[in-house]
Parts: C-alpha cells; structure tokens; sequence
C-alpha cells in the first residue's frame, strides 16, 4: 500500500480546484443567492494563526453546507490592510507598510489555499487599493452632507 503524502495528494486537488474554478459565483439567476463572510483579516503578521482557521473553517461549513442546498454562495475574502495592526507590523519588522502586507497578504491565501477554504477568489479585494477606498471615502462624505457623520465628544 501507498503511503499517504499530504503535500502530493492535496496540491493535486487544489489544483483542481482552482482549474475548475469550484467556488466562484456562478452566473445562473436561476439559484438563490446567498452572501457569507468571515471578517476580513489584518495581515499584519507573517501567517495566519489558529483564530483565522477556527474562524474561516466556521464560515467555510456554512458556506458549503449551503452549497449542498443548491444554493448560489458567494463568500469572497478581502484584506484589511489600512491601520494601526499593518503599521505596527510594518514598524516591527522595519519593512515598509506596502511591502509588509504585499508579502502577507501572498502568504495568508497560500495558506488560504491549503486549509481548502471555498473562498470566490475572483472577487478578491484590498482596502488600501484605489479603486476600493475611492467608494469608502464616497459613501462617508455623503454621510457627512446628509448629517449622519458628524464628529462629537465621546463618553
């Protein structure tokens, strides 16, 4: 008998998985759709830790149990990566707040990966990029017109 070898065996099925393209939205209007999301993480270390899987694991069964369902699951990951946990990493290590998370980010979706969490990596987004924070900063200063922004003393 073969002896088991995790990383052959598992590297072929995220390949696999990735080819086929197993967990990005589907276009059929004909499913109902349905949105999860676990938080989006700082990565502000070198790796995740156990509190990211203990937590994305929860995600990911509900995702897939919902997927089973029949239904269209869209659960899309995203980095948090403007603030103090980046800049405190970034201080830390000495590199600069860019090339820290950069380097982060490629190693959180490795390891991602390898967890086989059903992530829609197609709709993958970064909080420090343009295009995203552009519509945050939108949305705030609407709120600010509208009086629904407004700075105050604190308790």
């Amino acid at each position: 008998m073969k002896r088991y070898n995790p990383i052959e065996i598992e590297e072929k099925w995220q390949k696999k998985w990735d080819e086929s393209k197993l967990y990005e939205v589907e276009a059929d209007s004909s499913k109902q759709k349905m949105y999860i999301s676990g938080m989006f993480p700082y990565p502000s270390g070198a790796g995740l830790h156990t509190g990211h899987a203990r937590s994305y694991t929860i995600v990911d069964s509900i995702a897939r149990f919902y997927r089973q369902q029949g239904k269209n699951v869209l659960n899309p990951i995203g980095w948090d990566t403007f603030g103090l946990p980046a800049e405190n990493y970034a201080i830390k290590t000495g590199i600069s707040p860019q090339e820290a998370t950069k380097t982060n980010i490629a190693n959180f979706k490795k390891q991602f990966k390898r967890l086989g969490i059903s992530i829609d990596w197609s709709r993958e987004i970064n909080t420090s990029n343009p295009e995203y924070y552009k519509w945050t900063q939108w949305i705030f200063r609407e709120l600010y017109k509208k009086g629904l922004a407004y700075r105050k003393e604190s308790y």
